[in-house]
């Protein structure tokens, strides 16, 4: 059997705003590949059509090798309208194998290939042209290394019995809905989002459907935009004035500079929606009190399992995935690396618990 073709994709460079008070539409200025025997630093800016190149990432028989898939699958999907398949994120492996939650792709090729990355010119204008010599190589840089990070990576995976359990995680991340603009239902995307009482929820649906359209508008992941924690302390703080704003955690002051008018706009809109108007989460069914011990009783296997394989107990699974495990809905804990890593042993017991008679004696 011949082996499978790669391709490390792709680093997308964008230009960066050229004012304090105003950013530009971005524009994609260079990107960056590799496959199994070269890379390669593409300049869109001097191609009449990238379609043949799209073509190729959109081949099924090729594995698209990325980190941090989810921004540059977003992309994809805004330049065709869909995404391309099968992907292989090294920053979700590197989750599941106890390298860290969100991982730079730099400190990750430090963990696993004792490589140090230079990234000095992470802020280059990449419109300028010609490109400088120590630019390309700072670009190519970014893509040289993941096929070895994936090579790596799937044979932990393997070692494991997880290959399979990941592959479910990345088929998701090709789901249309993910990439589709749908403003006013973003706010449910937004992990802990339950957490938010009320008002709260209003002004939650409000930035971040905001986000979305200066996404959409400005070609940008919702990330460089405002990232969910940012999201989330707005909504619960919901400030008033600048200065309220100004301290709000982890809101970087650029954008306070930039869009503090807008978002304290958007807040007091949302504010002023009558109750009735407020968005409603999703139902939380009750448990009693039998049923909160064993949610208990499982949380600690998962902090004991999350400890074991070095991942935050949090990324694997929170009290309401539990809770919706026990009482027989739909839970995170059914999919993916979760399901593999923990979830089926969790149901296998409820499962006994539920029907002694059938349970093996222990």
């Amino acid at each position: 059997m011949s082996a499978p073709t790669y391709a490390a994709c792709p680093g997308w460079r964008w230009i960066p705003n050229s004012s304090a008070s105003r950013p530009i539409t971005p524009q994609l200025c260079l990107i960056q590949i590799a496959s199994a025997d070269r890379v390669a630093c593409i300049d869109p800016l001097a191609l009449p059509s990238l379609d043949p190149l799209l073509d190729l990432l959109y081949d099924p028989a090729i594995t698209k090798v990325l980190h941090a898939a989810q921004q540059d699958l977003e992309i994809f999907y805004h330049l065709r309208g869909a995404v391309p398949t099968p992907v292989f994120d090294t920053q979700l492996a590197a989750l599941v194998l106890g390298h860290g939650s969100q991982i730079g792709y730099a400190a990750l090729v430090q963990q696993l290939l004792g490589v140090e990355l230079d990234k000095t010119h992470t802020r280059a204008n990449w419109r300028h042209r010609p490109l400088a010599p120590e630019w390309l190589a700072y670009a190519a840089a970014d893509v040289r290394y993941l096929r070895e990070l994936y090579l790596r990576q799937q044979a932990a995976l393997a070692a494991r019995g997880w290959l399979d359990a990941l592959a479910e995680d990345f088929a998701a991340l090709a789901v249309p809905d993910r990439y589709r603009l749908q403003p006013w239902e973003a706010w449910r995307r937004v992990r802990e989002h339950n957490r938010l009482r009320g008002v709260q929820r209003a002004v939650l649906r409000a930035l971040a459907a905001w986000r979305e359209e200066r996404a959409s508008t400005h070609d940008r992941p919702r990330r460089w935009i405002l990232d969910d924690a940012a999201l989330l302390e707005l909504a619960r703080r919901m400030p008033k004035t600048p200065d309220e704003l100004s301290r709000i955690r982890g809101l970087p002051a650029t954008t306070v500079q930039r869009q503090g008018e807008a978002l304290l706009a958007r807040i007091a809109t949302a504010r002023a929606e009558p109750p009735e108007q407020w968005p409603v989460r999703t139902a939380r069914s009750h448990v009693s009190p039998e049923q909160a011990a064993k949610v208990d009783e499982m949380l600690r296997l998962i902090a004991a399992r999350a400890d074991h394989n070095r991942i935050p107990s949090q990324c694997l699974a929170d009290r309401w995935d539990v809770e919706k495990l026990l009482l027989g809905e739909d839970s995170p804990l059914l999919h993916g690396w979760r399901a593999a890593m923990v979830g089926r042993e969790l149901l296998a017991r409820l499962t006994a618990d539920s029907n002694p008679q059938a349970a093996p004696d222990r």
